[in-house]
């Protein structure tokens, strides 16, 4: 018994456990097994919800689920609606837009989730998002490429507004992308050369409904690594268009669109195809072939009159394979009339594997006959699948007569000019009116394609009862499931009431390998005839299918239920006969001999002859003298003469240096300020004692402050009034005299300088003001005021009055 855990020792295993991951199931730790398994329950109905659920249930899951379910987005929606939600316009729509501009720590989940997506599709007509979504993420998302490993983008626009936004999602590593547009748009030569500058595809898809620029091959000229191509719109077939396209080393897979396109065009589109350049036809240039020795001015039009006349009598030459054009082209897919597809056909000279034709039904005869033997005689030895559909108008056309009840059209699809398609696995036709095959067809059909393993001959073909069953019987199948050992699928309309018994005793007729039988339309009355025929054709089908939808155009209820009777009763036939055969081919054992000794006397008899062999001999002489033959061949080697302008580029600049001149005029006008003095020389009488008195030592001339003054005796002196100017003058003749001649000349060129014509071009833009200083000086003379001195360019002149006693 296992000793006992304290709790301690619990606690520490739990808390193991949590730290160590979940051990996944054997099935899961194979990451290709659980791929394998997603990929399944993705392809199913409602795949990405139940492997959504199957995502949560373990975490060994997850990566692998997440990245099928981010692989391949229908839309944007999903890439938007990783923001916050407070940043949408409505929260439950992200569609609508964004309200508010994302920060960039909003931005983790649409960066950690963008590098699973591999391939994303947007139509703009479906208007499940906002074109304003796309302004913002171009202004605000944290790096150039949201989408980093984006390998596949297919937009479907239609305004030029949204064509502009694909710029957003072209990164290097896209390799497929298909361009769908509505209008016309006049920048798409600028997205294209945008396209062709930034990514190297592999996959190309233009589909426009308008024509497509005519510098097209110039705009695509970098895309060199092209594998498939496809050009639906109008002027796909220009000369320089084909030339590009038979110059794409790597091309396997080419789409053109030949609705409404005359012979010439094709001609047109071959014509430039194989040759280097148009000028080497020219007799002049220097890779011409042509001597000029018929190239001359002088020439005779007569004889070629007459040899042009000689030649419309003659039936036109059909146009030969282009040999060295579209080498390595394998897969086409042309769409348009049958005369026109056989006329581009004629220039394929590659070995087609994979031949897709979208037609116009109904057709002519002759179309039809000369289409089959191209393709028995040209691609017979490569073609592997055929597939011939209806384009859209045919199909219009047909859909209408239908909902209106009108009378079905059928016509007649012959199958007997097919000679020789050894190679052929799979042949798809589905035409809406041409649908009325017969066992005769279905014979050549089998002699011709031997290895067929899919058969589909128009399977939703309709013959109301008003316009009789179909041709074709199960007997008629007799010939099909007889010589194509391989036969695996087969989808055709028949009449299961006829069949003949003669069939029941070839087994040779039975297939091993025939498992699925689409009968359409079919008609069947006797449910036992028609299970017993295909228990003999097909005893190991395991799947029987018919149309029985109520709302199907075409459905009788009566032919329905027949089928459904035939259904029930043939798994059991199948087990009744497979049963018979395994009995009728076990060996049986053979009867014990009875083993009796006797003697027999055998002496030979002998005979001898002389025979003369001599030989005939006979003696032949034969000629043989060598024919000889000379030939000269012209040999000049191409040479090229190329000339290089070196001429290095000048550019002349001029710069206008002219200083800018600005006149400014101040008005420089003195301050005057005007004042009155009172002249009035006050008249002060003293009296003073002019006794001389003689002082004690020590004392002083002046009186102290507490003494008092003695009376003294006054006498009058008389005193003179001077006038200003004379004091003015005595002033400046006494500052001449003391600092010079210079003062006076100093004072008149300050006066010469207030005037308007000392004023200059050089001097109007710097003006100095001089300040005006204000000197005041104080008199000790009482009853004095403080005058400022008037500004002035002379001398300064004093202007109080100094009393001068003599």
């Amino acid at each position: 018994m296992a000793p006992r855990r304290g709790p301690k020792q619990q606690k520490q295993q739990q808390q193991q456990q949590k730290q160590e991951p979940p051990k996944a199931p054997g099935l899961i730790r194979n990451l290709e097994v659980t791929t394998k398994l997603m990929e399944y329950i993705l392809d199913s109905p409602n795949g990405k919800k139940t492997l959504s659920r199957l995502t949560r249930v373990s975490k060994a899951l997850v990566e692998p689920g997440l990245g099928l379910l981010w692989k391949e987005l229908d839309n944007l929606v999903p890439i938007i609606s990783l923001f916050p939600s407070h940043l949408f316009k409505r929260a439950k729509r992200p569609g609508l837009g964004l309200a508010e501009s994302p920060a960039p720590e909003h931005w983790d989940k649409v960066l950690q989730y963008g590098d699973r997506v591999r391939r994303l599709a947007y139509d703009e007509s479906s208007k499940s998002v906002s074109p304003s979504v796309f302004p913002i993420i171009d202004e605000h998302r944290p790096r150039t490429y949201i989408l980093p490993n984006l390998t596949t983008l297919i937009w479907r626009v239609e305004t030029p507004t949204g064509l502009d936004h694909i710029h957003l999602f072209l990164n290097p590593e896209l390799q497929n992308l298909s361009l769908e547009l509505t209008p016309r748009i006049p920048q798409l030569g600028n997205v294209l050369a945008d396209i062709s500058r930034r990514t190297k595809l592999t996959t190309f898809t233009l589909t426009s409904l308008v024509p497509l620029p005519d510098d097209l091959p110039r705009l695509l000229a970098p895309q060199t690594e092209l594998d498939k191509l496809t050009l639906i719109a109008p002027g796909a077939l220009s000369s320089g268009l084909g030339r590009w396209v038979s110059s794409l080393e790597r091309l396997r897979a080419l789409q053109l669109d030949l609705s409404g396109r005359p012979g010439k065009a094709v001609d047109d589109f071959f014509r430039r195809v194989g040759s280097s350049d148009s000028g080497r036809c020219s007799p002049n240039s220097d890779q011409s072939r042509d001597s000029g020795v018929f190239s001359g001015e002088d020439i005779d039009f007569t004889e070629i009159k007459k040899s042009t006349k000689k030649s419309k009598q003659r039936p036109v030459e059909e146009p030969s394979p282009i040999i060295g054009a579209f080498v390595t082209l394998r897969v086409l897919q042309l769409t348009g009339e049958v005369s026109t597809i056989v006329s581009f056909l004629r220039r394929i000279a590659s070995p087609l594997t994979q031949l897709e034709l979208v037609i116009e039904d109904p057709f002519d005869k002759a179309d039809w006959r000369n289409l089959c033997i191209l393709l028995s005689q040209s691609f017979g030895h490569s073609l592997q699948s055929l597939k011939i559909s209806a384009n859209g108008a045919s199909r219009f056309n047909d859909l209408v007569r239908s909902t209106s009840r009108a009378e079905v059209v059928a016509h007649r699809l012959s199958l007997e000019s097919l000679t020789s398609l050894p190679q052929l696995t799979r042949l798809d036709i589905d035409l809406p009116e041409s649908v009325i095959i017969q066992n005769s067809d279905m014979a050549q059909l089998a002699n011709a394609c031997p290895n067929l393993e899919i058969v589909r001959l128009c399977p939703t073909a309709r013959f109301p009862i008003n316009n009789g069953p179909p041709n074709l019987t199960l007997d008629g199948l007799a010939s099909l499931t007889a010589r194509c050992r391989n036969l695996e699928t087969l989808a055709v309309v028949v009449d299961g009431d006829a069949a003949d018994p003669q069939m029941y005793l070839h087994r040779a007729v039975s297939s091993r390998t025939l498992l699925k039988v689409h009968l359409g339309h079919s008609w069947v009355r006797e449910p036992l005839t028609a299970a017993l025929a295909l228990s003999h054709l097909a005893p190991h089908a395991d799947t029987l299918r018919w149309f029985h939808e109520k709302n199907r155009p075409g459905y009788i209820e009566t032919h329905a239920l027949g089928w459904q009777r035939v259904a029930e009763l043939l798994p059991y036939l199948q087990d009744v006969r497979l049963t018979e055969r395994w009995v009728a081919g076990r060996a049986e054992l053979p009867e014990p001999r009875l083993m009796v000794d006797r003697g027999v006397e055998a002496k030979p008899v002998m005979r001898d002859r002389v025979v003369q062999a001599a030989p005939k001999m006979t003696s032949a002489a034969t000629q043989a003298v060598p024919r000889t033959t000379e030939k000269g061949v012209s040999a000049w080697p191409p040479a090229r003469s190329i000339a290089i302008d070196a001429t290095p580029a000048i550019v002349d600049q001029e710069i206008d240096a002219t200083p800018e001149a600005v006149e400014v005029a101040v008005m420089v006008s003195p301050v005057m300020v005007s004042r009155e003095i009172e002249a009035v020389v006050e008249m002060v009488s003293e009296s003073v004692d002019a006794v001389p008195s003689v002082p004690d030592v020590g004392e002083t001339m002046y009186i102290g402050e507490g003494e008092e003054e003695r009376p003294k005796a006054t006498q009058y002196v008389p005193q003179f009034y001077v006038p200003s100017i004379v004091g003015s003058a005595i002033s400046l003749a006494w500052k001449t005299m003391l600092f010079g001649p210079n003062f006076v000349t100093a004072r008149m060129k300050d006066v010469w300088e207030l005037t308007p014509f000392y004023v200059t071009q050089a001097q109007v833009n710097v003006v100095h003001i001089p300040e005006v200083v204000v000197e005041s000086e104080e008199k000790t003379t009482a009853g004095s005021e403080k005058v400022s001195p008037a500004q002035d360019s002379g001398a300064r002149v004093n202007t109080d009055i100094v009393p001068v006693c003599i």
